[in-house]
């Protein structure tokens, strides 16, 4: 689906701030939409064609009354010539429906930037019954008729007010009206719950919202803030969206200034509680922490591991003891620098480049030859998820060390090289040495190496992938990994 700055774009050649503008308008119009009960779209010039709909929005506190999407469909002026006039004019046009017309009013109304008119918007609400209209209902239209106004006047919205539209409060969330002086003309039954919770317990109508909202804030600086914003928003000027936390609930508030005509008439609040929301944000941030710290804790525990396996190798006399106490260090730090990654990710995976490359030392230091053998990695290893990371590193450091022990002879020059390939489905990795190559009759699956039986089961049984160990063409061995990638087969 094409965005509103491609079709922009493409049927016209305003200004980039202009363009700013009608951007901050589609931010605000789910908001206008919900007061006014109506379908809006947003119309521009596409000379000689017509309009062109470059933008729609339905309101969340009724039926639609365009369930036909009409975004990017171009009309003649005869088709919506009260669209065409609110172009000519600047003034807002309402049009007459028809006897049997589902839609019980359409209006177009200017969108005004500076001196000019960039834009038009159509407002389509359904037809209704006969009935009187409720105290909700008619404060709804009453603020969406000045937010209206404001708009084909160009003082709505402000480029200083921009605001958080993915979070910020919907009308069907709780609408307050202020009057001049900041009393409350009328408060939506949603509204009246969040300063329920916020632990007021009256009528809110003709209640100064501003002492009535500071005095439930506890604390003093919060509770100064929120007054000198709904003070602000009374006195004409706006201002970000707040949240506020009183007496253990929690609730955004936003408020709108009203000026239409050019005339201070008050302003809108719509208000939401989000006091279960920032609960259970809390509980998750509180889970998160919790096992980055158990991760923490296992590393230093693995690594403690570690130097006392290191320490006893030191002590004792034998030399295939020493080998395997070396080996068994290797393979706890490399769990470890698991760990240690986890520690301080936030979402449960791991930078496998960034621990592989740490390890790498570790496997020379501790390998038979020493520092006579050089490692280095081509190509990206990847972020992998925290079940499949710890068998991975294992793996990896297992035939590096593999390849660093037995491919050369002692105190001889050579480098292994990994190579890492990887798409949306598969990991390739190659590890290379420049060694004496494979004995004859050599064959993985009857191989008695511990390394090697430990690498043939991980792959298989935590990686779900395959493992080949041959002579490579070039001199030396190659151990060739393919590991599936997404979800693990069975």
């Amino acid at each position: 689906m094409s965005t509103l700055s491609a079709l922009l774009a493409t049927h016209t050649d305003l200004p980039g701030a202009a363009v700013d503008h009608l951007q901050r308008v589609v931010g605000e119009w789910q908001l206008l939409a919900d007061l006014s009960f109506a379908d809006v779209l947003l119309w521009v010039n596409a000379d000689p064609r017509g309009i062109v709909c470059v933008a729609q929005c339905r309101p969340t506190t009724t039926s639609t009354v365009l369930p036909e999407d009409a975004v990017g469909i171009v009309v003649s002026d005869d088709e919506h010539p009260y669209v065409r006039e609110a172009f000519e004019t600047g003034r807002i046009v309402t049009a007459q429906p028809g006897s049997g017309d589902a839609i019980n009013m359409r209006q177009a109304v200017p969108v005004r930037w500076g001196d000019d008119i960039v834009a038009v918007l159509s407002r389509d609400a359904a037809r209704v019954s006969r009935r009187s209209a409720s105290a909700l209902e008619t404060a709804y239209l009453e603020c969406a008729d000045a937010l209206y106004r404001m708009i084909s006047e160009g003082s709505f919205p402000t480029a200083e007010a921009r605001s958080d539209t993915k979070s910020s409060p919907r009308a069907g969330d709780g609408f307050i009206r202020l009057d001049r002086e900041g009393r409350v003309v009328y408060a939506s039954p949603n509204a009246l719950s969040a300063y329920h919770r916020m632990g007021f317990n009256s009528d809110l109508r003709g209640q100064d919202l501003i002492e009535t909202t500071r005095a439930l804030v506890t604390d003093p600086f919060e509770s100064r803030d929120v007054s000198d914003y709904l003070r602000s928003a009374v006195e004409g000027r706006n201002g970000q969206r707040m949240e506020v936390e009183a007496r253990g609930a929690t609730v955004l508030i936003r408020a709108l200034v009203l000026t239409p005509g050019g005339r201070i008439d008050g302003a809108a609040v719509v208000i939401r509680d989000v006091t279960e929301v920032k609960r259970r944000d809390r509980a998750l941030m509180s889970k998160d922490a919790t096992i980055r710290e158990i991760h923490h804790r296992v590393k230093n525990n693995l690594q403690t591991v570690a130097a006392l396996l290191r320490l006893q190798a030191r002590r004792t006399g034998n030399g295939e003891a020493q080998q395997a106490l070396g080996e068994a260090v290797r393979r706890v730090t490399s769990i470890a620098l698991v760990h240690e990654a986890l520690s301080m990710s936030v979402d449960e995976e791991v930078d496998l480049d960034d621990v592989f490359d740490r390890l790498i030392p570790i496997v020379v230091d501790v390998s038979a030859v020493g520092s006579q053998v050089r490692v280095h990695r081509e190509g990206n290893l990847g972020v992998f998820p925290a079940d499949r990371a710890t068998p991975l590193v294992m793996v990896l450091t297992e035939l590096v060390q593999n390849a660093v022990e037995h491919a050369f002879d002692p105190g001889a020059h050579g480098t292994v090289t990994v190579k890492a390939h990887r798409s949306s489905r598969v990991l390739d990795v190659v590890v290379h040495d420049e060694g004496k190559g494979l004995p004859d009759g050599f064959r993985l699956e009857d191989s008695d190496r511990l390394g090697l039986q430990i690498v043939r089961t991980l792959v298989a049984a935590e990686l779900g992938g395959s493992i080949e160990l041959e002579t490579s063409s070039a001199g030396g061995t190659e151990a060739r990994l393919s590991l599936p990638l997404g979800k693990r087969p069975a």
